[in-house]
């Protein structure tokens, strides 16, 4: 079984809904290197500085961003802490497949050689020469 490392059934559900926008994951990649005001990132995409903030804004709900005021403008930064917290459940889903397919790997080895055709044309010869006997 796989452990939620901290997140419940629905932040993963939020988490996986946020990154699989490519401007999200651009945006967490974006803020993890440096906080940035959502006009710098708007600025970034061909799309309204509305979106931006719609994007921004379930990058938030999913807690992997963070939002902050500086006088009039809202400062974006990575939240590490969330981001870790999701790296973990996905090295636990990791480890989970890892282990599997070692098991599926060794229950295959203990199989006699499937992929081996019998030769069929040398049984009859083999049954020819011992009734001969």
């Amino acid at each position: 079984m796989v452990a939620r490392i901290e997140l419940s059934d629905a932040e993963v559900d939020r988490v996986f809904h946020a990154l699989a926008d490519a401007t999200r994951r651009d945006i967490v990649r974006r803020t993890l290197v440096g906080e940035a005001s959502v006009s710098e990132l708007a600025d970034a995409y061909a799309m309204s500085f509305a979106a931006v903030q719609k994007h921004v804004a379930v990058l938030e709900g999913a807690g992997l961003v963070t939002k902050r005021p500086r006088g009039r403008t809202r400062i974006v930064r990575a939240e590490p802490g969330q981001i870790d917290r999701v790296r973990g459940l996905l090295d636990a889903y990791a480890d989970l497949w890892r282990g599997r397919i070692d098991r599926l790997d060794a229950l295959l080895g203990a199989e006699p050689e499937l992929a081996a055709e019998p030769d069929f044309a040398a049984e009859p010869d083999q049954d020819r020469e011992q009734g001969s006997h």
